[in-house]
This record gives C-alpha cells, structure tokens and sequence, in this order.
C-alpha cells in the first residue's frame, strides 16, 4: 500500500483524501486535496503538487485534466499529488497564506511547530521527500508571462544537471536557470538529493487553457521519460535565460508595450513608452542588454518607479 494523508492504494489503484495540517479558526481540522496514484509495477515515485501561491490556478487546472488520464494498471511506480497546497489563501484567491501574511514558496523544508505556512510546508515536504523526483506547479501570478521552468538550485549545485535534464524533458520551451530564494521548494528538494523544477505555466487571472495545456503535455513528458508510463519523448532546445532585467516606469501614466512575450530583445530596443491619459508620450524605456521579453505587468496604469515588466538575459539554447 502506497500512502497519503487518508489516501491509501494498493497497486494498480488510486484514492484520493486529505493531508491533515491544521485547525481553522472556528476550531475545524482542514486538510489538503492529495492523490496517491499507485501503479501495477514497481517503479519510482514523482511527487506532484500546485497552488502553492493561493492565485495560481494553472497547476491545478494540469491536475484536474491529466490526472484522471493516468491508468494505474498501467503505470510503474507511484505518483503522489497534493492538489492545493496554499489552502487558505486558495480560499480567498489571494497569492499569500492570509493566516500569517506568508508566502509559502519561502518557507521549505518547513517547521511543524511553526507558522500556518511553515506546519503546512512541513507536510508537503515530508511527502515530497519520498520521491525521486518533484514538480512545483506555479504559473507568473496574475501577471503576465511565458511558459517557462525554474531551476532554482544554482548553477553550482551537486544535481544542477539533473535539474536541468528534468527542466528539458518537461518542455515549456523556456528555462529560467538561476538560484532561487531560500525557502523555495525547487530550492530545498535538491538540497535532500532529488531532483525538482518548478514551472511557471505562464500568467493570468484564474487559468489559462493553453499554459494549462503546456503543463499537461510537460506531466506527460516525465512520466514517459522516466519510467513510469510506456512511450518516447523527444527533447527539444529550450531557451535558456540566467538572469533578469526588471524595468520600472520613470513616471506615471498609461504602458504601452513595444514588444510581446518571447520575442528577442537587443540593447537599445524600446521595450514599452509611458503616455498621460490622452496619448502623449511621457517616458520611452529602452533594453539595457541581449535577451527575450519573459513578463509584463497585467494593468496598463503605472505610478512613478511600479514594476512593468522583465527581460531574460545571458540568453543561450540548451
């Protein structure tokens, strides 16, 4: 029998229940949506989770379509999902946990003594210490921005390579190769000896069909790829970007965007101009280097210094 909160599954089986993490505040227990997905044959285990920031649904909406798709008789190993992470946040659609104004991105491994978000990252990572492998499912907020996987251990890091390898067989077309914030997941699961990426299933309000569809075929493609399902995956050059440009607005006003996602930026591009409320032209900003138009804000209005939008640098093809 394979094992989760209260899902349990014999092989060739799958059940679903509830990793217990907490009270609320009427005095309730509350757990978290998990799937055990137990397959016939023996095999690894890929540990799976999304809406670890409360708004981002595009990773939930790759669960509710792929999940339902995975045959356990025919699948090899086992597969372990946590469905919603960010519970309370995801109930009020905020980005941070609202129990203690945390993001949860910044506290793996986790504290089971500790804050809400610190108990429930505790949880979610005792699970996903139990895997071979690890997918954060993220999306850009209700920014902006391409399809992309992170990497997030650092270029010098004892399983860089096998990050990266993971990032590839994954297939958004975009890779982020840059170390993350401590507290991360795609930071911490290295740090145990697994293998973990944290894809960034682009950016919107509520979910987006064709990041969501990046997301599955991405699923799919590691499922194949390491074992755990029959089938050949063909790996395709990902462009891959070690750094960011942020650009702020010199003043206030109304973005208008020269450039779109993905597309190759040289230094000296106009990248967006800043108008008053009847068109004039207030401030042009220009790409400080080389790189590709990666994210940009949602809402046209900007006050003096508020982000609009980010460029990838020191861009090359893996």
């Amino acid at each position: 029998m394979k094992t989760l909160g209260t899902a349990s599954s014999a092989p060739g089986e799958m059940d679903t229940g509830r990793l217990q993490v907490g009270e609320t505040r009427d005095g309730g227990d509350f757990g978290l949506p998990v799937a055990v997905i137990n397959g016939a044959d023996d095999g690894p285990t890929l540990y799976v989770q999304a809406v670890s920031d409360g708004d981002e649904l595009n990773g939930l909406g790759v669960l509710q379509r792929a999940i339902p798709q995975i045959d356990p008789h025919r699948l090899s190993g086992t597969i372990l999902v946590v469905g919603i992470v960010n519970y309370h946040a995801f109930q009020v659609a905020e980005h941070r946990n609202p129990i203690d104004d945390t993001k949860m991105n910044r506290t793996y491994p986790g504290d089971e003594s500790g804050t809400s978000s610190e108990r429930i990252a505790a949880a979610t990572f005792e699970a996903a210490s139990r895997a071979d492998l690890i997918l954060d499912l993220h999306q850009g907020s209700t920014s902006q921005m391409l399809n992309e996987v992170r990497v997030r251990c650092g270029q010098r890091h004892r399983l860089h390579d096998e990050c990266m390898e993971l990032a590839k067989v994954f297939g958004c077309g975009h890779i982020l190769d840059q170390k993350g914030p401590d507290g991360q997941l795609a930071r911490a699961g290295p740090d145990e000896g697994i293998p973990t990426i944290d894809p960034e299933l682009g950016g919107c309000v509520g979910w987006d069909e064709e990041s969501i569809q990046y997301g599955v075929s991405g699923l799919f493609n590691v499922l194949r790829y390491y074992g755990f399902l029959d089938g050949e995956v063909t790996l395709d050059a990902q462009v891959r970007a070690t750094g960011f440009d942020r650009y702020g607005s010199p003043s206030g006003g109304l973005v208008r965007f020269r450039k779109d996602l993905g597309d190759v930026v040289e230094a000296g591009d106009v990248i967006f101009e800043v108008t008053d409320p009847f068109g004039k032209l207030k401030a042009e900003v220009t790409a400080d280097d080389h790189g590709v138009f990666w994210r940009s804000r949602r809402l046209p209005q900007v006050a003096t210094g508020e982000y609009v939008c980010s460029v990838g640098t020191n861009v090359d093809e893996f």
